[in-house]
């Protein structure tokens, strides 16, 4: 169940800390308007209380005089992004400015706005649901094409407008369940028949299809991790900065050069990857180095996928067999990249290589098999799910994907009893049809809400 719709008048800055040409302050209330009356004087005496306008420009002034020169958007409801009476005040974007332009909002009634709030306020007024206030962050957070594409479908509809089909479907078969149980000796059409359960048969279909989803919504609105591993000086480091596309890691024939972890993120087919370069993994005496080698580790066992190097040009070793066989160990996919073939054009696999996920043979120093070393990452991480356009509707959060199996469930359970009683099939359409509704919003507890608004900033 929704929240209460609250009655007060909010105001944050809308835009990032810093200096910049323009900053925001909004305000969204009943009062929004007259509280921005109150501290504004527009240069050609418009009132923008009475003025159908919507752009006005003059001065926020004080009781000392004037505080800044500004525009004011005035956005009466509802057509305004909370559905209430907004008001967006164009200052300077200094921090000077838009604090002492936040303080008379407040000294003349308005109320600081917690995170997310803007946005919760334009859902309890109905204006979006919960799905298309969450694609609201993934668009703001977005690192790649694909997750802004995947973040705009959301907040368009696109996964909503599939969520509210099978509730159709389900609260019509409530509807002719509850039917059946009050009028039992009725001499009514068979309510509970074939042609409804093909129709939910159908809607189960589609909605495993759509649960499927939740491994690519995942990755393309949260990334992967990929970590480098590999004895010292195999050319972790030259593949590091031949995947970036940079220079970023220190490359020389001494072994042990890299003791920390150097992170950067690269794009695999629209997935934002955080690639990790590590300590080479190997018996050190330097304690600094010893204490890289614990956080490399460290960083493998949290991968999705490892790369592990060995050099090709060189004969293979008991020791990259043992750090081979530590790898292997984590149980997470992990691809063998046979690096210098620029050396050694052929190289011989060792013969625990086929216990790796996929092989690759690259020249991290002349950027050789690059492309298909990311191709093959690229692969590895969507697995089944490779196909799944990001413009179409995605599960992308957890608490999607857990409600959307509860609804799963309770209709299996319903098609495996349809011959049982009207009442007990009832209960289980009631329970998913619920579980849908916390996709969208509309039976969504309110810790889960305020969890969803919490984690956007405030202004926004």
């Amino acid at each position: 169940m929704k929240a209460t719709i609250p009655d007060d008048t909010i105001a944050a800055i809308a835009t990032p800390p810093g200096e910049g040409g323009i900053g925001i302050v909004r305000l969204s209330g009943p009062a929004a308007i007259a509280i921005a009356h109150s501290i504004f004087v527009s240069s050609r005496g418009r009132d923008i209380q009475t003025d159908p306008g919507r752009v006005f420009h003059g001065e926020i002034r004080d009781e000392r005089g004037v505080v800044d020169e500004v525009l004011v958007h005035v956005m009466r409801a509802p057509h305004s992004y909370t559905a209430e009476d907004v008001v967006e005040i164009n200052a300077h974007g200094g921090a000077g400015p838009l604090r002492a332009i936040l303080e008379l909002t407040l000294a003349n009634g308005a109320r600081l706005a917690q995170p997310g709030e803007f946005t919760k306020r334009a859902f309890l007024n109905g204006r979006i649901d919960l799905v298309q206030a969450e694609a609201v962050l993934d668009r703001i957070r977005a690192r790649t094409d694909a997750a802004l594409r995947a973040a705009a479908s959301a907040a368009q509809g696109t996964l909503s407008k599939s969520i509210h089909q099978f509730s159709d479907v389900l609260a019509d078969a409530l509807a002719r369940v509850e039917s059946a149980i009050d009028f039992p000796e009725e001499d009514l059409p068979e309510l509970v028949d074939d042609v409804l359960h093909r129709q939910l048969v159908q809607t189960l279909d589609e909605m495993r299809e759509l649960l499927a989803t939740a491994h690519a919504g995942r990755l393309y609105r949260e990334g992967a991790s990929i970590a480098i591993a590999g004895r010292p000086n195999v050319g972790k480091s030259s593949l590091f900065n031949a995947l970036l596309r940079d220079a970023r890691a220190i490359v020389t024939a001494q072994p042990g050069t890299t003791r920390d972890l150097l992170e950067e993120v690269i794009t695999l087919g629209g997935i934002p990857a955080r690639l990790t370069d590590t300590a080479g993994l190997r018996a050190a005496d330097d304690e600094v180095e010893r204490i890289g080698i614990e956080v490399a580790r460290r960083a493998l066992a949290n991968a999705d996928i490892v790369l592990f190097l060995i050099d090709g040009a060189a004969p293979v070793t008991p020791e990259d067999e043992d750090r081979a066989r530590e790898v292997l160990a984590l149980g997470i996919p992990s691809v063998l990249v046979v690096n210098k073939i620029d050396l050694n054009p052929a190289p011989q696999p060792p013969a625990w290589a086929n216990e790796f996920t996929a092989i690759a043979n690259v020249s991290a120093a002349q950027s050789i098999g690059l492309k298909e070393l990311e191709d093959t990452l690229h692969r590895l991480l969507l697995g089944d799910a490779g196909t799944v356009a990001p413009d179409r509707g995605l599960i992308t959060r957890v608490h999607q994907r857990d409600s959307l199996r509860r609804a799963i469930t309770a209709l299996e359970r319903m098609l495996d009893n349809y011959t049982a009683s009207p009442e007990f099939l009832s209960i289980d359409v009631r329970e998913s049809l619920d579980a849908l509704g916390e996709i969208t919003g509309e039976t969504t507890p309110e810790d889960i809400l305020d969890r969803v608004f919490s984690s956007f900033c405030i202004g926004k």
